[in-house]
């Protein structure tokens, strides 16, 4: 990846943590060292002192942050990294972040390794990947009543406690089962090690392209994970005494009334995040969720 170009960087960082931020000035101050910019969201700059440093450049908390920008680099665990995905949604800024947090499957690096990451970026010694994101219409009476996007998964849940909602589910327009249940889940492959895995779906490596469909709770005969072509709209629609909430990378909440229908689409734009090293996802995956691999012997047997 050439560095010629825009030479601004934006960062997002957890603010929540002093570590963070402490990460963040040195980020901010290396990339400046370097001959390179370092650009923060207004958002961030009120929780985080450091980023009111005359080496960085201040941007509005939007779709369009990451504009004219190189790279973003995050600091935080997954949370923080979906965060940034909604920040370079309108550029395709690639995201490189580096874990502060728990499992953290979507980061690049550790916290140890961020002079690394710094190099990387300078020297533009990455690639991308591209992930697929899903896009989701919102209807009610046949219109468009809400439209958003997601990386990880969309939720559709029930809005009452004590109360199942009905969804009857639909697959390249033509329905498939009705589910009286707690919810649905609707994930890309790289959502799959999230809500969906918790939820009992499968994990798919994001080398695969394709939905999958995870039914929370429900009551029914015929109610198992299913994985679906990424050419497919996968529809829900609601009973009228079905009233849920929408929830897009538990970030963006939609308040969905019975009766309304919910599609769900590969979006054409894909979130791009980039990587330093080409390592197997079966390694990340052994690696974030400390899978026993003990004896394994490896090689080929005949």
């Amino acid at each position: 990846m050439s560095t010629a170009g825009p030479r601004r960087v934006l960062l997002v960082v957890n603010t929540r943590r002093p570590d963070a931020c402490a990460i963040g000035e040195r980020v901010a101050l290396e990339l400046a060292e370097r001959g390179f910019t370092a650009v923060v969201a207004t958002d961030d700059v009120e929780q985080w002192k450091g980023s009111g440093s005359p080496l960085v450049e201040h941007v509005e908390p939007d779709e369009h942050a990451a504009d004219g920008c190189y790279a973003v680099i995050v600091l935080g665990g997954d949370g923080t990294i979906l965060r940034a995905a909604e920040r370079a949604r309108a550029s395709g800024t690639p995201l490189i972040g580096v874990n502060l947090g728990h499992v953290g499957f979507l980061a690049e690096a550790e916290s140890e390794d961020v002079g690394d990451v710094v190099d990387a970026v300078v020297k533009g010694r990455w690639h991308v990947e591209e992930r697929l994101a899903l896009d989701v219409r919102v209807l009610d009476a046949g219109s468009d009543a809400s439209r958003t996007w997601a990386l990880n998964e969309v939720s559709i849940e029930k809005r009452a406690r004590e109360r199942m909602i009905e969804v009857v589910v639909e697959i390249d327009g033509r329905p498939l089962s009705r589910w009286g249940c707690d919810g649905v889940v609707a994930a890309t492959p790289t959502g799959s090690t999230a809500y969906a895995f918790s939820a009992g779906g499968p994990i798919v490596w994001p080398e695969v392209a394709a939905l999958l469909v995870v039914p929370l709770s429900a009551h029914a005969l015929f109610a198992r994970p299913m994985v679906v072509a990424p050419t497919s709209v996968v529809a829900f629609e609601l009973d009228r005494n079905s009233d849920a909430v929408l929830s897009a990378d538990g970030r963006r909440m939609v308040e969905v009334p019975g009766g309304s229908r919910i599609e769900v689409r590969a979006d054409p734009r894909p979130v791009r995040l980039a990587r330093l090293v080409d390592a197997p996802f079966t390694d990340r995956l052994v690696a974030k969720f400390d899978l026993p691999v003990e004896g394994w012997r490896g090689g080929s047997r005949r």
